[in-house]
């Protein structure tokens, strides 16, 4: 099993990216929404100067944030600095455009994305097109020290919904789950992946599969309270990702479809001006647990969505989780005061 952790984008994250390399954390996963943290690019770029093994990723940028080739640059100049550990991730961009009081990407935006990407940083020609105009496009100058194309970058979707997992499993080389720890979450997800891998004629072997998710070990004596507000920021907005990718909530498992649904309405309020609503929805997203959302985070939905519990409990969790073929446990390290204290506790709990 290899194991991430999911940082708040922020000039200032490098010396923890740097404890998480020394703790044995193979991966580094970086947000890129631009109304809620720093730039990602430039943040991962820090990060690239003062770490040697540790991967790479964005968790994640989207289609609409920047055109491909912008999106394929800022790769292939990252696979300059820091060769063969870079990992994008992309996904329709909930959090990136709803802070905007946008919706999120089409998938077909998110294929062509993925598609013009990935063939970019291979250094081929592949065909680009804006509007009615279509035209063929490749990095112009790939020797000389300007980009890197010949190391590879694998390219990870992110997913919830039906149609985006099975996107995921026909095209991407990883899969990113947000909050599927419940078997039945997990079971849901890889049926979906391997839908999307087997009609594009692909094995389910080549495509690695994580899950980022909140982390918290129990003490005796906790309350729900303080629990909540370890992982409840979290389990708030993975549960609304999940809500707001299905239709109907039918498509999700029966013994956690009413939990995840009644997050559906959580970042809405219909009463005020559409133009405004956003920017006190999103206020402090997914760095601070908001108590308007207390009733919502049962312990229900804490135990399906998030590695919550005693470590003996974490740890068998995490071997089930690993027998069902996810590949990689990553974990949101909560409030940006909290990361460094998370990233320890983690490391004692289930890398150690």
């Amino acid at each position: 099993m290899d194991y991430g952790f999911g940082f708040l984008s922020a000039v200032d994250l490098v010396d923890d990216v740097v404890l998480a390399e020394q703790k044995g954390f193979t991966h580094a996963w970086l947000y890129d929404s631009q109304m809620v943290c720093a730039d990602v690019y430039q943040c991962l770029a820090l990060c690239t100067q003062r770490t040697s093994k540790i991967k790479l990723g964005t968790n994640v940028t989207n289609p609409l944030s920047r055109i491909a080739p912008v999106t394929a640059n800022n790769w292939a100049t990252l696979n300059l600095l820091a060769p063969g550990r870079c990992i994008m991730g992309i996904g329709t961009g909930n959090t990136a455009r709803r802070t905007l009081g946008m919706p999120a990407a089409h998938l077909s935006d998110l294929r062509e994305h993925v598609i013009t990407c990935r063939g970019l940083l291979k250094g081929e020609t592949v065909p680009y097109q804006e509007g009615d105009r279509k035209r063929m496009i490749r990095f112009l100058n790939q020797e000389g020290g300007w980009i890197n194309v010949k190391d590879p970058v694998p390219i990870y979707i992110a997913a919830s919904g039906p149609k985006s997992l099975e996107l995921a499993g026909e095209i991407a080389d990883g899969v990113i789950l947000f909050g599927t720890v419940a078997d039945s979450l997990i079971e849901y997800a890889m049926s979906h992946i391997r839908r999307g891998a087997e009609r594009a004629g692909r094995d389910m072997k080549d495509i690695y599969t994580m899950v980022l998710t909140a982390f918290h070990e129990t003490k005796p004596g906790d309350s729900l309270e303080s629990i909540q507000e370890a992982v409840g920021a979290y389990v708030v907005s993975q549960c609304n990702i999940f809500a707001l990718s299905v239709k109907s909530g039918e498509e999700l498992p029966a013994d956690v479809r009413d939990g995840i649904m009644a997050f559906r309405n959580a970042f809405k309020t219909p009463n005020t001006p559409i133009e405004t609503r956003h920017l006190e929805l999103y206020s402090n997203y997914v760095n601070a647990f908001n108590a308007h959302h207390r009733t919502l985070v049962t312990p229900e939905m804490i135990k399906a969505t998030s590695l919550t519990g005693t470590k003996d409990e974490i740890r068998g969790r995490i071997k089930r989780m690993e027998a069902a073929g996810i590949r990689q446990i990553a974990t949101h390290g909560g409030s940006r005061e909290r990361t460094k204290e998370v990233i320890e506790s983690f490391a004692a709990t289930v890398i150690d």
